[in-house]
């Protein structure tokens, strides 16, 4: 199967992800508290930026190919500051900062302009090669996001049917995304563009990672710390175990 291929399979399976994510509190109607599934979404992203991305990305741009990976963080930083409202993971987490009935339209704006982000680091990196580690990244925060997404919606009193279509649009922005970075590639044909791109979704990896996922963990410590801990460490080795069974030698070299 060519790059197209799985890229096609990759963002379909996310796309499902997020539909399997959102069915949990339609079809329960409560709430959930993931911050050991986040705390080890936030392992795996971490683990995918530096342990595959950025030596791709190095690899195919040398050092100053580095220079992308503060732009992606700090893009995502200013949509973010400028552009859409910080989004909570839970409602009870924003109840305070927003007006009823706007909080989940909010969060749909703000998850989904990040899942955008995603879906251009799915195209760069499955085009270089490391594409089934940024799925892997993307899949598991995906999962909780939608998650938190659709219980957002339903503490609105939103329907079901209109849960599960902003969950599919949600959803939908990886392959969205990955579209915009394969046109962009096509049409500018700039040389390095597509390393520099690489280290730029690393960045918005980063920034997603330590901006979104952990402050969360964080204020949950009193529910397990040492789940919180051992869930990221546990994201973290998979992706570095993953560096021995790419078939990329110079990302396990590097790994070593």
């Amino acid at each position: 199967m060519g790059n197209a291929g799985l890229l096609a399979l990759f963002s379909t399976a996310i796309v499902l992800g997020a539909l399997a994510g959102a069915l949990i509190p339609v079809l329960s109607g409560t709430g959930h508290r993931l911050a050991v599934f986040l705390a080890f979404a936030a392992g795996v992203m971490f683990g995918a930026a530096f342990f595959h991305m950025l030596p791709e990305a190095l690899h195919g741009g040398g050092y100053v190919v580095f220079t992308w990976v503060p732009l992606g963080f700090v893009a995502l930083f200013l949509l973010e500051r400028y552009v859409l409202v910080h989004v909570c993971e839970e409602p009870p987490d924003c109840e305070e900062h927003s007006h009823p009935g706007a909080l989940g339209l909010t969060a749909f704006l703000g998850l989904s302009a990040h899942t955008l982000f995603d879906g251009v680091a799915l195209g760069s990196s499955t085009m270089a090669g490391v594409g089934f580690m940024a799925f892997v990244a993307i899949a598991a925060h995906k999962v909780p996001s939608s998650l938190s997404l659709a219980s957002i919606l339903l503490t609105e009193k939103r329907s079901r049917r209109a849960v599960m279509l902003l969950a599919l649009l949600f959803g939908l922005m990886v392959p969205v995304g990955a579209l915009l970075y394969l046109g962009f590639d096509r049409v500018a044909h700039v040389d390095g563009f597509a390393p520099g791109a690489l280290a730029f979704s690393a960045g918005t990896f980063l920034y997603i990672a330590a901006s979104d996922l952990l402050p969360h963990v964080n204020r949950h410590l009193k529910e397990g710390r040492f789940g919180h801990l051992a869930g990221m460490a546990l994201g973290l080795a998979a992706m570095f175990a993953l560096t021995f069974v790419t078939g990329h030698e110079h990302v396990a070299h590097l790994a070593r």
